[in-house]
């Protein structure tokens, strides 16, 4: 009885890696979808497709409407048919981490749970955004939930991910961490800036520059911390190469950022693919700064940096 205990335990044990790798796969998976469903959502807003569907969730009171089925008519569909596999993911994701919980860290059925519970919420506010006509507090709602729901499966997915940091990361992680939350903000300002319009109007002399100048008076601090990242990066000598390589991609987005947000102002907002670009290169920048955050607290914390092997 005791020896086949003790098969069983070794069985269990050599099968975890393997499992947790998979389980780390498929949320980077679900992240990834989650980045271009919202690529897709931009290009939703700005070819004025969020209403081209009139009813939710179905569309024209069809699962595929044929006869209807126009460019922004698609956008709108393949846009809620991406975001129901995001959701039909997560919750395979939420199922297999209780089901596979005894060889899986203890915290992942908890942290799953937590994220399908953001993109329920998030569904509920997609639906929000038709029956209630596009309001811009629920629009931009909807996209800090998105990002933050794709904040939360990086987190989790490189928490899966075997890292033996160097201990040097110091202060990267807290500026990491506040570099991270300006991007959010910036990202929500420019959400904002979006859903209401506030570029347009501000060249007609609308009261809406004022959300516009916000927009662009918050480029300042998250560029600043941004490359303030990419500083003590360089000035570690001993980081670890992910932490460098990370803070690397993080100044080079920043200065794309900077540009395409120069040449999206100048341009009045009038290139589609130009603008989209703008709004995706904002999400891979604030996720990429979750990544090296995530990983400098687990350089510099022996507690998190054992969660994958616990």
């Amino acid at each position: 009885m005791t020896e086949s205990v003790l098969q069983g335990q070794l069985k269990t044990s050599r099968d975890r890696p393997q499992i947790q790798k998979w389980m780390g796969l498929l949320v980077w998976k679900i992240a990834i979808a989650t980045l271009l469903l919202m690529a897709v959502g931009s290009a939703t807003r700005v070819m004025n497709a969020g209403l081209a569907c009139p009813d939710w969730p179905l569309c024209y009171g069809q699962l595929v409407p044929t006869q209807q089925m126009n460019l922004q008519v698609f956008l709108e569909w393949f846009h809620r048919l991406d975001a129901s596999l995001i959701g039909l993911s997560t919750l395979a994701f939420v199922g297999l981490s209780w089901w596979f919980r005894k060889e899986l860290p203890k915290w992942l059925p908890w942290a799953a749970v937590g994220a399908l519970g953001l993109i329920l919420f998030q569904g509920v506010l997609g639906g929000l955004t038709v029956t209630q006509m596009l309001r811009f507090d629920i629009v931009t709602a909807h996209l800090g939930t998105a990002l933050l729901f794709f904040a939360t499966l990086v987190v989790i997915a490189l928490c899966l991910t075997p890292y033996q940091g160097t201990a040097t990361a110091g202060k990267l992680r807290w500026v990491g961490m506040t570099a991270a939350i300006l991007v959010y903000i910036q990202c929500l300002l420019g959400g904002l800036v979006g859903s209401r319009w506030a570029l347009h109007q501000c060249f007609g002399d609308s009261q809406l520059c004022a959300v516009m100048n916000s927009h662009i008076i918050g480029v300042f601090p998250a560029t600043i911390a941004s490359l303030t990242v990419v500083f003590l990066a360089w000035r570690t000598p001993a980081l670890h190469p992910h932490l460098r390589k990370l803070a690397w991609v993080v100044g080079g987005v920043v200065v794309l950022q900077v540009l395409l947000g120069v040449a999206t102002f100048y341009l009045h907002l009038q290139v589609e693919p130009l603008t989209v670009t703008h709004h995706i290169v904002g999400a891979a920048l604030f996720g990429t700064l979750v990544a090296l955050t995530t990983l400098a607290i687990r350089d510099t914390s022996r507690n998190i940096q054992s969660l994958g092997n616990s």
